[in-house]
C-alpha cells in the first residue's frame, strides 16, 4: 500500500466528512505518523489539490460513473477524487500508477466490487481525458466559472458582480495557483539579504520579496522548522500581504501598542521588530492555546516586549481605555483572500455568513477604537476581498465616530502598492499583486474630539 496516498485519503476524509481544515488535518497526521519528507510533500500536494478542485472533480466523476455520487460511500468517493486529481492535474504521476494505487485503496476501504468500480471509472476518465461539458459561458458565466475553476456558484456570481468577468476570472484562476513560501527577516538579528545568504549556505534557494524590504521568498521545498536559520530566530513565516498591516500602523520604539486579535502572532512579532524591541506590545486573543503560539514565536525571535493576554476584543476593557499609542485590529473574516493557501475556505463559507461576520467586525472595531489615545493610530485589516467586510465596515465606522478621521495610507506602503491605495485604504489581490488578498485601513483618533 502506498503510504502517501493512504495518508492523503485519511486526511481528505477528515476534511470532507468531518469538517477539518486541510492544514490542521495534515499537521495532526504528520505529527502522529512517520512519513518520509518526499511522502509528506506528495501527500500535501494531493490533499490541497483535491480539496481545491473538488467541485470540478465531482463533475468529472459523475460524468464517467454509472452510480450517482450521492450513492457512493465517502471513502470510495474520496478515493476517486484523489485518483482523478492525480490523472488530470499531476503530469509527473503516471496515470497507471494513479489508477492502480486507487484500486488498492478501494480494496482496503471498500470491497472487491468497489475496487472494480474504481478501476473502471478512473480508466474511463483517463481514456477520455476527463472531458466534461461546461455550462455555456454566454448564458451562464457564473456557472461556467464555477465548474471550470471549481468554486461555489454563489461566489463566482459575487465576483462577477463586484469585479466584472475579466477580473473575476483572473481572480478565480489565481486562487487555484500554488502560493510562494514567504518569510519575514527578523531585523533584530539579520537583514533580508543576509537571510538569503544564510539560507543558501543551508542549501535553500531564496530571493528577496516583491515589496517589503523584510520579505524573503523561499523557492526550495524544505521543512521550515528543521532549518538552522529558523531555529536561530532569523525569520518568521509570513506572507508579504500579512506584513503590510504592521508597516501601515508604523509603531515606534517605546510606544504602547495593542494587537487586539493577535494569534498566531505574526503581526505582533513584526510590530515588536519595528519597535526595535523597545516599548510594549499587548497581544490579545480569545484562545488560550493560541497565546502560547505567540509566546513561543517571540521567544524564538528574541523578542521580550510582547505581553500576552486572554481577552475577547468584542468586550471593552475599561482598565486599558484610551491608553494605547497604536492599535491593530486584524479582524476575523471570511478569509477569501487566502483561498490559494486554504482552499477549504471556499467550501466552508456561504453567502449567508457575510452579514454576520461583518456585524462582528463592526462591533470589534467600535470596541477596540476606545483603546486608542487621542492622536493615536488605528489600523483595521482582514484577509478577505469582500467590500462588505472591508470598505463597508470602515466607512460605517467613520460615519458613526466623528472623533476618528481617515489617514492617507499611501505614505506607509512599499513601492509598487502605493498606486493602488484609495485614501486611507488598500486592497491587495493575488492575481494583480502576486500576494494574498488583504485589506487594511489607517485611521487616526483626533486630538480634539467632537
Amino acid at each position: 500500500m502506498d503510504n502517501a496516498r493512504e495518508a492523503a485519503l485519511k486526511i481528505l476524509y477528515e476534511v470532507n466528512e468531518n469538517g477539518a481544515y486541510s492544514n490542521i488535518a495534515l499537521n495532526k497526521y504528520f505529527s502522529s505518523t512517520e512519513l518520509r519528507n518526499i511522502d509528506r510533500a506528495f501527500t500535501t500536494e494531493i490533499v490541497y489539490g483535491t480539496v481545491k478542485w473538488k467541485l470540478t472533480l465531482d463533475r468529472v466523476i459523475a460524468a464517467y460513473s454509472n452510480i450517482k455520487i450521492e450513492k457512493l460511500s465517502p471513502w470510495i468517493l474520496n478515493i476517486l477524487r484523489l485518483g482523478a486529481y492525480q490523472m488530470l492535474h499531476m503530469t509527473k504521476v503516471p496515470q497507471s500508477a494513479a489508477c492502480n494505487e486507487s484500486v488498492k485503496l478501494a480494496g482496503r476501504y471498500g470491497h472487491k466490487a468497489s475496487a472494480g468500480f474504481v478501476n473502471a471509472v478512473l480508466r474511463n476518465i483517463a481514456r477520455n481525458g476527463g472531458k466534461i461539458d461546461l455550462p455555456d459561458r454566454q448564458d451562464d458565466p457564473a456557472g461556467y466559472f464555477a465548474v471550470k475553476y471549481s468554486y461555489p456558484k454563489w461566489l463566482t456570481e459575487k465576483y462577477i458582480g463586484l469585479f466584472g468577468e475579466e477580473f473575476a476570472e483572473s481572480l478565480l484562476d489565481s486562487g487555484n495557483g500554488i502560493p510562494e513560501m514567504n518569510v519575514r527577516a527578523n531585523t533584530l538579528r539579520t537583514t533580508a539579504p543576509e537571510l538569503v545568504e544564510k539560507l543558501a549556505a543551508e542549501g535553500v534557494e531564496a530571493m528577496l520579496g516583491k515589496y517589503s524590504g523584510e520579505a524573503v521568498i523561499i523557492k526550495s521545498s524544505v521543512s521550515i522548522g528543521a532549518l538552522a536559520a529558523f531555529k536561530e530566530g532569523l525569520f518568521q513565516v509570513q506572507d508579504e500581504s500579512s506584513m503590510l498591516p504592521a508597516a501601515v500602523l508604523a509603531p515606534l520604539p517605546g510606544e504602547r501598542v495593542l494587537d487586539a486579535c493577535s494569534a498566531p502572532g505574526g503581526k505582533a512579532t513584526h510590530m515588536a521588530q519595528l519597535m526595535q524591541n523597545r516599548g510594549t506590545v499587548l497581544a490579545r486573543d480569545i484562545h488560550e492555546h493560541k497565546l502560547k503560539l505567540i509566546e513561543d514565536a517571540a521567544k524564538r525571535l528574541g523578542i521580550d516586549i510582547i505581553k500576552c493576554e486572554l481577552h475577547d476584543a468584542a468586550f471593552p476593557d475599561n482598565t486599558d481605555e484610551s491608553v494605547f499609542d497604536r492599535v491593530l485590529l486584524d479582524a476575523p473574516c471570511t478569509g477569501l483572500g487566502i483561498v490559494r493557501r486554504k482552499p477549504d475556505i471556499k467550501w466552508a463559507r456561504e453567502t449567508k455568513d457575510i452579514e454576520g461576520i461583518a456585524a462582528l467586525q463592526k462591533k470589534l472595531l467600535h470596541t477596540v477604537s476606545k483603546s486608542v489615545k487621542p492622536g493615536g493610530a488605528l489600523v483595521y485589516s482582514t484577509c478577505t476581498i469582500l467590500p462588505e467586510e472591508n470598505e463597508g465596515v470602515v466607512n460605517e465606522f467613520l460615519r458613526e465616530n466623528e472623533n476618528f478621521e481617515a489617514v492617507d495610507i499611501a505614505q506607509f506602503l512599499p513601492a509598487g502598492l502605493a498606486a493602488h491605495a484609495k485614501g486611507c485604504m488598500l486592497q491587495t489581490y493575488p492575481n494583480r499583486d502576486g500576494i494574498d488578498g488583504f485589506f487594511m485601513a489607517r485611521l487616526r483618533r483626533k486630538e480634539i474630539e467632537m
